[in-house]
């Protein structure tokens, strides 16, 4: 892309108005090039032929829409594909890589998409984390991937759980769900949607507020010391004080809030860590989703036996909390949970 153009994905219709504005379009040209956008998703101006051929060409001058095709897919055994794309061209100041996963499901189809090139929240069993972060991805970035996978037409969910912490980056990620939420944009319900974040307090509170889209967080372990040793977060924001928060939120209804719980062998796996776990969120509206852990090479974290997998579960159970244990995807060519991480084109 070329970075003295304006990219065009991503903007909202204000902007766009004020855009076109200064061009000398009419009124109405912001309107149409976002009907373009986010309903038809063309790829190109030329394509947005309501448009004069002399306001298009002049369009073309100074904006352009933003989309870059991955580089690279890998599928799985299991038919999940995982995309490639390089970040940081047009108008970022840095550049990276970043991975986002597409998860067949019968008539359901996923996208896993990230929202930083790197991450900083640095989690002990996360590849991404290890790679250290780069940058932030602006809306159009974050957009491109839903746009440019082959599979845009047919995605039916969209989930935040790739590379990077969502409510790290706020503005943004809040920026790309009002464009897929909104009906000037993709008009999607905010059902289709679940934003996963390691317990950022403020932030999570103001995606509670702006955002009816899903909510999970990542747990993985009751206890605040041994949860600080995996996620450092603990050390700022207890996952006591968040689970305190979120009891104030109504979660009947459609909107879902969940817990993600990676099992790591002899570290969080034990009947001691279910019955702090049914404790802690013993009373709220919730489900937890068990994931045996995926081993990052280098790393000593291991998928425990199945027995305490089941009797974790088991335990969550008779405590009255919703408890499934989710299918591992795509972990033959690293793009199931806390596996995604890309710093260079192989």
């Amino acid at each position: 892309m070329h970075a003295e153009r304006e990219i065009l994905l991503g903007k909202k219709p204000d902007e766009l108005n004020r855009f076109c504005a200064t061009l000398g379009f009419p009124a109405f040209t912001a309107k149409q090039i976002a009907g373009w956008l986010y309903k038809k998703k063309v790829s190109e101006i030329d394509q947005m032929t309501n448009l004069s051929l002399r306001n298009r060409e002049k369009l073309k001058e100074v904006a352009q829409v933003g989309l870059t095709a991955p580089l690279q897919m890998q599928e799985s055994k299991d038919g999940t594909r995982k995309y490639l794309f390089s970040t940081g061209s047009g108008q970022t100041a840095t550049s990276g890589y970043i991975e986002s996963v597409c998860i067949p499901d019968g008539e359901r189809v996923t996208l896993c998409v990230s929202c930083q090139s790197g991450c900083r929240m640095n989690c002990a069993f996360c590849a991404t984390g290890s790679q250290g972060f780069n940058h932030h991805l602006p809306v159009h970035e974050i957009l491109n991937q839903l746009h440019a996978v082959p599979e845009t037409d047919r995605l039916t969910n969209v989930v935040f759980m790739g590379m990077g912490e969502p409510f790290d980056n706020t503005d943004n990620v809040l920026g790309a769900l009002e464009v897929l939420t909104s009906d000037w944009g993709w008009a999607w319900s905010p059902y289709r949607i679940t934003v996963s974040t390691v317990g950022v307090i403020p932030q999570t509170e103001r995606f509670l507020s702006a955002s009816l889209c899903h909510l999970a967080v990542s747990l993985h372990n009751p206890f605040p010391e041994e949860r600080a040793r995996l996620m450092p977060v603990e050390k700022t924001y207890p996952v006591k004080e968040l689970v305190k928060m979120l009891r104030t939120y109504p979660w009947r209804g459609q909107r879902r809030l969940s817990f993600e719980y990676i099992l790591m062998e002899g570290l969080n796996d034990t009947p001691r860590h279910a019955l702090a776990t049914a404790r802690l969120l013993a009373g709220l509206e919730c489900r937890v989703n068990l994931i045996a852990c995926h081993e990052v090479p280098g790393k000593p974290y291991r998928k425990p036996p199945r027995q305490n997998i089941e009797n974790f579960q088991k335990i969550l159970q008779e405590k009255g909390i919703v408890c499934t244990l989710r299918k591992s995807r795509g972990e033959d060519i690293m793009a199931a949970c806390g596996l995604l991480a890309k710093t260079r084109r192989e």
